[in-house]
């Protein structure tokens, strides 16, 4: 049976929302250069990519997962550079992916993306930028208390790369170029997305569980959350692009049709992807019926992440 948000009466939702999310934003500005530092065209346009607003909801399930291990053996500092980190790697994705190159969008957050703010060179640059800073913050032992800290770095580059790379995120998006305004079936919609937007998720509550120290079992199940939880994101995703305005979203409603691209909706119908992503929150949260409450905060993000608006 899975467990709702309602019946987790002892766990502050909004307070914990609120204190992490401020807690993603202190982790950029700390880690983003200054815009006053050469080159400040670049650095400025960085800063403009990442803190302009966003759900940062890899940012929160690093930290979610992270209050699974024991607090004696957390590291704060580490799981901020985690947090971080994945935070940067999405902004520079989202900023690559608006080029006209590839989807060609005019407005992200609710205001222009970074190519119409700034140029087309200066975006690819500040995604290019973005990528490498991701693994230079988690690179960084300055602060290491011993091998196991730089183990655990190591490990986390290691998941970082690969949900980013050619068998993740940026494979994902090679994909989806290459069937607009052609046929794809489910199961290859699925694969899709999988890597596309889930590698990212899985590599999220990954971070937070690696830098908490958890045991394998635990961080099988945490794939697990997170695998029908980046499912249920990209079907809401699909949802929101066919059923919301532009000004709800911050961004183009209705492009993925106007592109021809597939999508859940496109491909099986409003009704169908509504009940498929209730059923995918299903599976996240009994994928945590283990854990008592020190997963309320993974319960909470998944229900926000199937009942969002926007």
């Amino acid at each position: 049976m899975t467990q709702s948000i309602s019946n987790m009466q002892h766990f502050q939702l909004e307070p914990w929302l609120s204190s992490q999310s401020q807690r993603a934003e202190s982790a950029l500005l700390h880690y983003l250069d200054s815009e006053n530092s050469i080159p400040q065209l670049l650095h400025s346009a960085m800063r403009y990519a990442v803190l302009g607003g966003g759900k940062r909801m890899r940012p929160l399930l690093v930290y979610a997962a992270s209050e699974l291990g024991s607090k004696e053996n957390l590291n704060p500092k580490l799981v901020d550079s985690a947090a971080a980190a994945i935070e940067m790697i999405h902004a520079y994705s989202l900023v690559h992916d608006d080029l006209p190159c590839m989807d060609d969008d005019d407005l992200r957050r609710g205001r222009p993306t970074v190519h119409k703010a700034f140029d087309e060179a200066t975006a690819l640059l500040v995604g290019d930028a973005l990528q490498t800073r991701a693994f230079e913050i988690l690179a960084d032992h300055s602060q290491a208390d011993g091998a196991q800290t730089i183990a655990v770095r190591l490990a986390m580059i290691e998941a970082l790369a690969g949900a980013s790379g050619s068998k993740g995120m940026a494979g994902g998006q090679a994909i989806d170029l290459q069937h607009v305004g052609k046929k794809m079936d489910l199961p290859a919609l699925e694969q899709m997305h999988a890597m596309k937007t889930g590698a990212l998720l899985i590599c999220a509550v990954q971070l937070g569980g690696i830098a908490a120290q958890v045991s394998k079992e635990d961080l099988k199940s945490l794939h697990s959350y997170a695998k029908a939880l980046g499912l249920a994101f990209q079907v809401v995703d699909d949802i929101l692009d066919a059923t919301a305005d532009s000004a709800t979203l911050g961004k183009t409603a209705g492009k993925d049709a106007a592109n021809d691209k597939p999508t859940y909706v496109t491909l099986k119908g409003l009704d169908y992807a509504q009940e498929l992503a209730k059923e995918l929150k299903g599976r996240a949260l009994n994928s945590l019926s283990h854990f008592g409450p020190e997963a309320d905060a993974l319960r909470y993000l998944a229900d926000l992440v199937v009942d969002r608006k926007k």
